[in-house]
Order: C-alpha cells, then structure tokens, then sequence
C-alpha cells in the first residue's frame, strides 16, 4: 500500500502476506516435516534392536534354564532350583528381573503346584497365584512376546512346554527397551525443535537475502509512482540498479523489463509534452490574433447602437446579436489566453493577502449581479492571510460563485464560507441547487465540461464557455494549492484550498 504523497510504506519482515513470510513457512515446514521424519524412523530403529537385544537376552535365559533342566534330566527340577548360569540361586549371575514361572506338574512325591518367581535385586522373589495364573494361560509362542504382568509392568517372555509336559515361561522386563526409548525421544524432540527453530532463522535470514533486489525494484517502483506525470515537462530520473537487471536472474529480468518500459514511458511522456506544448502555443497565438479581429467587431457593432432606431427591427436585432456574441467570444479568448499562460508557467503576484477582505468583494460582486439567489457569507473573527495573487484567487472565487449563479436556479441559497484548516486556507462554496450528474463530477474542472442537463440555467440562456472551473483549477494548482467538489442530488460544494502564509 502506497499512503497519501506517494512514499512507499515500510513492509514488515513476515508481515501477513509477504513474500518473505511464504517462503520462510515454507522453508521452515519442511525442514519441520523432514526432521520429525528422521527422528521418528530413527526411534522405531532404535525400538526394533533395542527389542532384538532384549529378544536375544530372553532366549538366552531360556536356554540356559533348558540347561540346567538338561543336567537333572533323571529327575524332576522344581522350578526353584532352576537356575540361568549363575554360580548360585539368587547370586549376583542372575538377571535382574529375570522372571519365570511353569504350571503343575506330577511329581514322585505328589502334585508340585504352579509357582514362579522374579529376581528382584539380589533375591528371588515369588509371584503371586495371580500373576503366576496370567503367564501359565499364556500360548506356546514361537518367539519373545510382550505381555503386562499384573503388579510389574510390561515384560518381553517366551512360552514353551519341557519335557514334563510343564507350560514354562521366561522374560525379562521390556523396560530395557522403553526406558532408553523414551529418553531417545525426548533428545529427538528437543533436537527437533532446536532445528526447526535454527531453520526458521536461517531460513529468514537467507529469504531476506536473497529478495533484497526485489526490494530494491519495489523501492524504484514506488519513487517512479510519486512523480508528477499527469501534466508538464516530465522525465523519470529513477531506474533500476545495474545489479539488478542481469538476465540470468528472474528479478534481473524483471528490473530489466522495467527500465526498457520507463524508457518508453519517458519517450512517451516527452512526444506527449512536445504535442502540448504545440497545442498550447497554438491556443494562445490564435486567441492573440483573433482579440484584435473581435474587438473591431465588437466596435463596429457599437457604433450602429446610433442609428438602430432607424434599422428594421430584424437588422437591429441582428446588429445586437453579433454585439453580444463577440463580446462572449471576447471573454473566450480571453479565458484562453490566461489558460494558456497558467499552463506555461504561471507568473503570479504573491503577496501577503487578507482572505476576509478577498472574499467578502467576491460575494458581494456575486449579490450585485445575482439578486434573485439568497446569497450568504461566513467569516471567521480573526483574520486569515495567505501568500497569493489576489487578482487570480479572486477570479477563481468569483468564477465559482458566478457558476452557482448561472447553473441554479432563481431562489437558490448559496453559502460561502472561509476558514483555517491544517494549515490551509479553506473557501467554501455550497449551494442547494440540484446538483452535479455522475458523468461530468470526476471531470468539471477540465476544460469545456458543462453540467447544463442536471443544473438549470438561468441569465437569460447565455451559454457557458466550460472554461470557468478549468480556471479555477489552474489557479489553484498554481499557488500549490487543491479545487474539490462534492455533489449530490440537492447540493453542490466546490472546495478551494491554498497554503497559510507561515507565522
């Protein structure tokens, strides 16, 4: 956005909307998605040899109870007395958390009941009927499963029968697996975050890197849309930098394209000022010639006023006919000839100027020439005083009440006021006439633009030269200064607006 003056506005970094906000989200999401991807495959890895080194421990306390059994095969093994390889049962040999339990089986001297036990520290401690009944149900398994044993927690176990026909079970708890598991994922979280947040910053600083040129082609383009093209001799001194235009580069290309279209726009621009400027000179030396043309004509026309008593009606009326018409077309020119100088360069008489004074004459040259509008004035207490022309400024406020006059019709109220604004000089004129039509609003103040269809007309028919308003723009443009309009179905009020002389 482009505020008011043509200063370009400033682009917050990732501001809503941005191009440096897409391509750093974007950057950064997938850096975010690939390293959530590696952490996780690299967990389940890690999950599958952890279980597989847990799987193989398993097996080998199996085994090495199959052993021990093997050594009493003549006799049956109570499952206390199995042991897995140590030098004695609860010694430092056996695994901790080894667990193992078997069903009931028949024994010489009766039945032995199920039982079972888990090494807990150094010493073996019983499982409960409960927990032994768990395991013993559990199926045969070709390989360790994961099962919850009540009161323990998870355990990786295998289920075989030996050749007492007992069901017997061997595990070790799977916290070997989940323990370092989870602490690996908390270090894989913390390390995903640290790297999206590192890509984040990068990623900013590399995008913001890599669009300065864009930037800088934004910049030109910005000072290019502040300068005064509409109107004038113009030429557009800004172009692209030389980095920024090599064609091997999509922004070089495009700072390239741009220079080639500023050079035809200046080309433009220039046949553009030699035709006005052809028009302008053509302008004013015909309105110069033809005032001496007129005003002969006009001259003559007066003369035979004499002697019209004793002309035919037809010829006098004729003869008063081409009075009045050469003296509009004598205003005419003369409205030309003052656009013709304003559009070369005005050479305005600026003084000091009290506007109270200025425009009190305005309304009251405007009521003396106007007595059937209710003409109404409202200065402020103090006075107000602006650098201007006096001639000029009150030509455009007569000009405006003159308009009011003309295109309103008898009765209509017109209100003039005057005041200090924000450090301007602000005249009002606001009628409750019928108000301007939509087609000629955005376009009164060119030239030869009327408004006769939606305003009504008085003063006897005469026509207007469209040249009025036109003045009043120039005029104002030549103090540095605004003409607006506002209107609406029963009211119209041209704004004139010119800087306070400074204090």
């Amino acid at each position: 956005m482009t505020p008011p003056g043509g200063a370009p506005a400033s682009v917050r970094p990732l501001a809503k909307g941005t191009l440096s906000r897409t391509l750093v989200l974007r950057v950064t999401s997938l850096v975010a998605l690939v390293a959530i991807a590696l952490s996780g495959l690299t967990l389940v890895v890690l999950d599958r040899i952890l279980e597989a080194q847990l799987d193989a421990q398993v097996l080998a306390a199996a085994g090495r109870v199959r052993s021990n059994t093997d050594e009493r095969r003549g006799g049956l093994v109570p499952l206390e007395e199995l042991r897995c390889g140590g030098p004695e049962r609860g010694g430092p040999g056996q695994q901790q958390g080894l667990l193992m339990a078997c069903s009931e089986f028949t024994a010489l001297n009766g039945l032995v009941p199920a039982n079972g036990r888990v090494q807990t520290g150094t010493v073996s401690q019983p499982l409960t009927a409960a927990q032994v009944a768990g395991l013993i149900a559990l199926a045969p398994t070709a390989g360790p499963v994961t099962v919850a044993v009540e009161g323990l927690g998870l355990y990786r176990v295998t289920v075989g029968v030996d050749q007492f026909d007992r069901t017997v079970v061997i595990g070790l708890p799977a916290t070997t697996v989940t323990e370092p598991l989870t602490k690996a994922a908390l270090a894989a979280g913390v390390l995903t975050v640290a790297a999206i947040a590192l890509a984040f910053a990068a990623a900013r600083t590399v995008v913001r890197n890599a669009l300065r040129p864009l930037q800088r082609l934004a910049n030109t383009a910005h000072q290019v849309s502040s300068l005064e093209l509409h109107s004038g001799e113009v030429a557009v001194p800004v172009r692209v930098p030389p980095q920024d235009t090599d064609p091997r580069s999509e922004v070089g290309q495009v700072g390239l394209a741009f220079n080639r279209m500023l050079d035809n726009v200046e080309s433009a621009l220039a046949a553009r000022q030699r035709s006005e400027t052809k028009v302008r000179q053509f302008v004013a030396d015909a309105s110069h010639e033809l005032r001496n043309p007129l005003a002969s004509i006009r001259g003559y026309a007066e003369l035979t006023r004499r002697e019209r008593g004793q002309t035919p009606p037809d010829t006098a009326h004729a003869l008063s006919r081409i009075e009045s018409e050469s003296a509009r077309m004598s205003a005419l020119v003369e409205d030309l000839l003052l656009l013709a100088r304003l559009d070369a360069g005005p050479s305005l008489d600026r003084t000091p100027t009290v506007l109270n004074e200025l425009v009190a004459n305005a309304v009251s040259d405007a009521q003396a020439a106007g007595p059937d509008h209710d003409w109404e004035l409202s200065l402020p207490e103090q006075d107000i005083v602006a650098v201007v022309d006096p001639f000029r400024l009150h030509q455009a406020v007569t000009n405006l009440l003159a308009n009011a006059r003309t295109h309103t019709p008898a009765g209509t109220h017109v209100l003039t006021t005057l005041a200090a604004e924000a450090g301007d000089a602000v005249i009002r004129v606001a009628d409750d006439g019928p108000g301007l039509p939509d087609s000629v609003r955005d376009r009164v103040f060119e030239r030869f633009t009327r408004a006769d269809a939606a305003r009504a007309r008085s003063g006897g028919g005469s026509q207007s030269t469209g040249l009025g308003l036109a003045i009043v723009s120039a005029v104002l443009q030549a103090h540095h200064g605004s003409a607006t309009v506002e209107s609406s179905p029963g009211g119209t009020t041209f704004t004139l607006r010119v800087p306070l002389a400074p204090r």
